[in-house]
């Protein structure tokens, strides 16, 4: 009965347009009366708690980091570079778009402002060498997730706070599961470009590709910085996000010099309001994290999994499905927050590696921003391309499909991510 109430009338205020944040709250005050708990001051004390926390201070610095290489000219040097090295050879393009993802992604770590930049950068030179419009953005599209998994993450850092794990791991065992998801992306479109008659932008000479290398240094040592930081114990996450995000300030300003003081205000204001929506979702969802500890919803979970127990890899394998499911309907931020204490406790009892689970966990939510009909990625590469929904959704289809065989092999070859998770978290 009680998961019913909590999940009824979260489901209930969004089906009728409650926004998510909101709808958790209603959520959590039905839960509270249920359980005749109801009480203002709990819930508003929840409320401020949730916001309270120093690993959530990343996440402004990482959206604020995000929004200054965009405007300071760091992505599209990524792209020039990306251009030079793989843009000649046949379907060079899409591998442009796929390696410069994957070096935003070490930048950023956001999903949606990396695909805006990609689909604005390379979508028009796509179409332009006779590429199909649609499956060019869905390559963008899927190029895009990319950024939730190679740190630095912002999902990492949600789900890290949520599920109290070591974010320093999470982002450290993120990387090679990122590259995998980019490779698979990478062979998929080698196999659809075959079919298409294109006209590839001629062979950068050497000293081009110098000048390339040579103007995205700066940009190229932000992910050493945060990566090595990381790894050498030099600062926490939430301190790399603050060194990330001076660093892009810096380089913007003083070396690149395409970013102006007065365009400080306007980007501030940008990476604020993204940080508010991020911050009350997280906010909200620590009243119903609560109400679902106090009303021992994980331990009724649990039993109901228990034949699962003995058998992690077909418990994996559910769980997967399960959010799979919801991330068709849901972003990626609130599905973190609303599954993250119901999940925990259940892979924990069944002797799941936490760090383990938290990347497959992240992996298949990342995916879920290209999963119709919610898709939060598509609609951003829809509106920058001018494009119909459903066409970029058709576009999507090969490489989304690319990216969930390799989160299931993640799943049955658990060692594509352990082996590499032991190596760079020691």
């Amino acid at each position: 009965m009680t998961v019913f109430i909590f999940l009824g009338s979260l489901l209930a205020a969004m089906a009728i347009g409650v926004p998510i944040a909101y709808a958790l709250l209603v959520s959590g005050v039905a839960l509270m009366w249920h359980l005749d708990l109801f009480d203002a001051q709990i819930l508003a004390q929840n409320v401020i708690n949730g916001a309270d926390s120093f690993p959530l201070l990343a996440v402004p610095f990482f959206m604020l980091a995000g929004e200054i290489m965009n405007v300071g000219g760091l992505s599209q040097r990524i792209v020039k570079l990306a251009l030079t090295l793989v843009g000649h050879k046949r379907g060079g393009l899409g591998f442009v778009a796929i390696l410069a993802a994957c070096m935003l992604a070490a930048l950023s770590g956001s999903a949606v402002a990396d695909t805006a930049a990609l689909a604005a950068l390379l979508l028009p030179m796509m179409v332009k060498a006779g590429h199909d419009k649609a499956r060019a953005g869905g390559l963008i599209a899927s190029a895009g997730i990319i950024a939730p998994v190679i740190p630095p993450s912002i999902g990492f850092v949600v789900f890290g706070v949520a599920a109290n794990v070591s974010i320093s791991k999470l982002f450290l065992a993120g990387i090679v599961p990122g590259l995998l998801m980019g490779l698979a992306i990478a062979v998929t479109w080698y196999w659809v470009s075959q079919r298409e008659n294109v006209t590839p932008p001629p062979k950068a000479s050497t000293t081009e590709k110098l000048q390339a290398l040579k103007e995205s240094t700066w940009a190229l040592f932000l992910p050493v910085i945060v990566i090595v930081g990381l790894k050498m114990g030099v600062f926490t996450p939430t301190e790399a996000a603050a060194v990330a995000a001076v660093y892009a300030l810096f380089v913007a300003t003083v070396v690149y010099r395409e970013l102006h003081w007065r365009q400080l205000t306007e980007v501030f204001i940008s990476a604020a309001k993204t940080t508010a929506v991020i911050m009350f979702l997280v906010a909200a969802a620590m009243v119903s994290a609560w109400l679902i500890t106090v009303a021992d919803i994980p331990r009724q979970l649990v039993g109901l999994l228990k034949p699962l127990m003995e058998h992690p890899t077909l418990l994996l394998i559910a769980i997967m499905v399960l959010v799979m499911a919801v991330g068709t309907a849901m972003d990626m931020t609130p599905t973190i927050l609303i599954l993250t204490p119901v999940l925990m406790p259940v892979v924990k009892a069944a002797g799941i590696d936490p760090v383990y689970f938290g990347v497959l966990f992240i992996i298949n939510n990342a995916i879920g921003l290209i999963t119709p009909p919610v898709g939060t990625v598509l609609n951003v590469v829809a509106g920058v391309g001018k494009m119909r929904m459903d066409d970029v959704t058709r576009g999507v289809i090969p490489f989304m499909v690319a990216q969930f065989a390799v989160m299931f092999l993640m799943v049955l070859f658990p060692s594509l991510v352990l082996v590499p998770m032991r190596w760079f978290t020691g």
